[in-house]
This record gives C-alpha cells, structure tokens and sequence, in this order.
C-alpha cells in the first residue's frame, strides 16, 4: 500500500529549527569582539594559569572576546583590559599598590590608567578606561582580578617610598629585588 506523506510538519520543523537558529547566531553576533594585542610573552604556560581563573564579571563589566592570546576585556566598549605576558617592570618612582596580594604598579596616562603586576614574571598588565572606571573603582578592579595573577610566582614585593628612599635613589624606587 502506497502512503503519503506530508511534507507540511517537516517544513513547519525545518522553518522553526532554522529560525531558532538564525536567533541564537543574531544573539552571538550582538557580542562584538575586542582587539587587543597580545602581550610578547602571552604564550608563557603561566598566562594560562591566569586565563583560566579571570572572574566572568568584574565590578558592573561582563567579559567580552578578544583577539588574541592571553588577553581579556569587560564592558563594552571595554572599560578594563587584561594582558598577561608583558615585560615585567623594574624599580620605578611610579606607586605601587597591594590589594589582594599582588603589587600593582600605577601609572597615569591621559585617558587611561595602566598597572602593571610587580614582582612576577610574566607580568601582567590592566588598562582602564577613565571614561568607564572612577579612581574610586579602580581598587576594586585590582581586587578582582588579583587572585587570577597570584597564579604567577612572585618573586620580588614592592617596598614603602620610606624604606626605598632609605635604600638609596639608585637601588630604591618603589620595587626591589
């Protein structure tokens, strides 16, 4: 006996499955992607130590994509980025802060700030958009993300500007060895 069938519930099917899917690939085009270069050491094994263990969320920031290795960014536009594998910074006049752990090393640029982990190699550096993240914030920031780069060793701290001065101006500076 001949049977037919309908190719109604199969099409009715395939529209819904295909729509379904254009939804899902509208949602995931929504999610832009953020170029930042990678730093020259982000290949290093302990980066990924670092990668693994970045908070989903930091403060009001979702974490986004980026475009290279050993790179993180929250907020869009991003407010905060990460890139571990930066050259690790010497002894230096800028301040240095300890949330969480890690010395962080500030330095102000014009609409931006920069810290740059001290004391463990790789370093690992933060960028954060003044635009988006307030001075009063920025702690906040540094604590959050300072349990993922304890992942790095440390292998020098950073010393009070008092006992750095007492050191010398040439061996001072806020870091030492």
């Amino acid at each position: 006996m001949l049977r037919k069938f309908s190719l109604r519930p199969a099409t009715h099917r395939h529209a819904l499955v295909c729509a379904a899917s254009a939804i899902l690939l509208g949602l995931t085009g929504c999610a832009s992607t953020t170029s930042v270069e990678a730093a020259p050491e982000a290949h290093h094994p302990d980066c990924a130590d670092v990668m693994l263990t970045l908070p989903e969320q930091v403060g009001d920031f979702e974490q986004r994509r980026t475009t290279s290795q050993a790179t993180a960014a929250w907020g869009d536009p991003a407010a905060v980025v990460l890139r571990c594998g930066v050259e690790p910074i010497g002894p230096t006049e800028h301040p240095c802060v300890s949330p969480a752990g890690v010395d962080w090393v500030w330095i102000e640029h014009e609409d931006h700030t920069q810290l740059i982990s001290f004391g463990r190699t790789p370093s690992v550096e933060l960028l954060l958009d003044q635009d988006y993240i307030s001075e009063s914030s920025m702690m906040d920031v540094q604590a959050a993300l300072s349990g993922p780069v304890q992942e790095i060793e440390q292998d020098r701290e950073c010393l009070p500007i008092d006992q750095a001065e007492a050191l010398g101006a040439d061996e001072g500076g806020t870091g030492s060895d």
